[in-house]
């Protein structure tokens, strides 16, 4: 999940950066033409790491089964720690007096559109890996299960 995290965090980042004009060289400090873009590519960077936060925490909720079988709503603490986490990332976000403190730009709803789907991205990503160890490891009980049976059906006859 990590590195899955980070490839769309840095996409998100340079993204915003190249969508400004910035190539690779150009200079983004305070004063620049690019310095507001280099302060929204920042902040979509802090978005998508909490949006992608989200995605790990529900994929954390089990280590095997689906989250659909343990259920989405089920825990509610999750889920007003998700609620606050949303709300003081908009606060850092939007409200300029922490926007000075934290360096942070206001995101458009086209960039905030970049990152929406961060979360579901890294929690799929993770749903596909438990499928997968989940169908292999019933492979594999099935294969010894028959290769017992057979063993001990051997053993009878004899």
């Amino acid at each position: 999940m990590g590195t899955i995290s980070a490839a769309l965090v840095m996409g998100g980042f340079l993204f915003t950066l190249w969508h400004a004009g910035w190539s690779p060289g150009d200079p983004t400090g305070s004063g620049t033409p690019l310095h507001q873009a280099y302060l929204e590519a920042t902040t979509i960077t802090f978005v998508g790491i909490v949006a992608c936060q989200i995605g790990t925490a529900f994929a954390a909720r089990t280590d095997r089964a689906s989250l659909f079988t343990v259920g989405i709503f089920t825990n509610r603490l999750l889920l007003w720690g998700i609620a606050f986490e949303l709300a003081f990332t908009a606060a850092v976000v939007y409200a300029p007096p922490l926007q000075h403190i934290f360096g942070t730009a206001a995101l458009s709803p086209a960039q905030l559109a970049i990152v929406a789907p961060f979360p579901l991205i890294v929690w799929g990503a993770d749903e596909v890996l438990r499928w997968v160890r989940r169908h292999r490891d019933a492979t594999r009980n099935a294969t010894l299960s028959t290769s017992v049976t057979s063993r001990l059906t051997s053993l009878s006859k004899a």
